[in-house]
């Protein structure tokens, strides 16, 4: 198996929130998985744990494709074997996570130590083929062993922060902005707004959270991050919510969130409280979850 992760059960038992794994480098690009643990089939009600790869945006030309065979998997620690599937997906500049593949019921994974095994699972990926349109070439895909990013092991209390960003001229901006720093888990952040969208959103506000110095972080692991980024309702307190979960590592993009974090249309609306006169309030909330070690 190319690359895995491993996933443990604070993953699987808080809520249906979906998390990323640490990036890997294969043929030329920056990949990651990207783990649904609650995912339900069209017209079926049996939550699965779900897969897809997805490919970092940012090194994707536009105007290129990147077509790409891979596996998809999850390990069982009693066989010794990968129980996977074979895909394909077409990558490009607005389309980065290939689809949803189901790879076992979420409650075979709990209720079975083939699987889960001392709070965490196995997840892999092969790439077999990738294709760029534009070159009309297949790259070679070098031989590499497997890389086990071991997240979510943090034994601990959950470290948690709260950071508040009032703009009162927000009809102003047109460039990229950053937040005043904030503190979480000993490590200063900042939000990183675009309010016109960047180059990959579609008419959409665009918003990411950032790690001052990810040198800072211990060599040898990452941090997970459940993060929740919220618009407030400044008229009816129905804000607008957004959470994912990520992983910050010393070789990974110090940078994670969403390229199309509400619609423009959305926010701008009167109606909704998004936005009075000039003032947009933006909330925070960042939780240290877990740790990520390479092995």
């Amino acid at each position: 198996m190319g690359n895995s992760c491993v996933a443990g059960a604070s993953l699987l038992d808080r809520g249906a929130v979906s998390a990323n794994s640490a990036p890997f480098h294969c043929c030329g690009y920056s990949w990651f998985l990207h783990v649904i643990p609650k995912h339900k089939k069209s017209g079926d009600k049996i939550p699965y744990v779900a897969l897809c790869l997805c490919v970092n945006q940012n090194i994707l030309k536009p105007g290129c494709t990147l077509s790409a065979v891979f596996e998809l998997s999850i390990y069982n620690h009693s066989k010794g074997t990968y129980r996977g599937c074979k895909a394909s997906y077409h990558f490009h500049v607005k389309q980065t996570h290939s689809e949803r593949k189901c790879l076992i019921p979420l409650d075979e994974v709990l209720k079975s130590s083939d699987f889960l095994v001392d709070d965490s699972c196995v997840f892999g990926v092969r790439i077999l083929k990738a294709d760029v349109s534009s070159q009309n070439k297949p790259i070679v895909i070098p031989k590499k062993p497997i890389t086990v990013q071991n997240i979510f092991l943090q034994k601990k209390g959950f470290i948690k922060g709260i950071y508040t960003w009032t703009m009162n001229n927000f009809l102003d901006m047109k460039l990229p902005v950053l937040s005043p720093e904030f503190d979480v888990g000993g490590q200063k952040w900042h939000i990183n707004m675009h309010p016109l969208g960047d180059q990959y959103s579609t008419n959409s506000l665009s918003l990411y959270l950032y790690l001052h110095d990810q040198k800072k972080l211990p060599l040898e692991s990452g941090m997970m991050i459940e993060l929740t980024l919220s618009i407030l309702d400044q008229k009816h307190g129905k804000h607008y919510t957004v959470t994912g979960r990520f992983v910050f590592a010393t070789n990974a993009k110090n940078g994670w969130g969403w390229s199309n974090f509400i619609p423009l249309k959305t926010l701008m609306d009167p109606s909704r409280g998004y936005l009075v006169g000039s003032n947009c309030i933006l909330k925070a909330d960042a939780t240290i979850i877990g740790s990520s070690n390479d092995g």
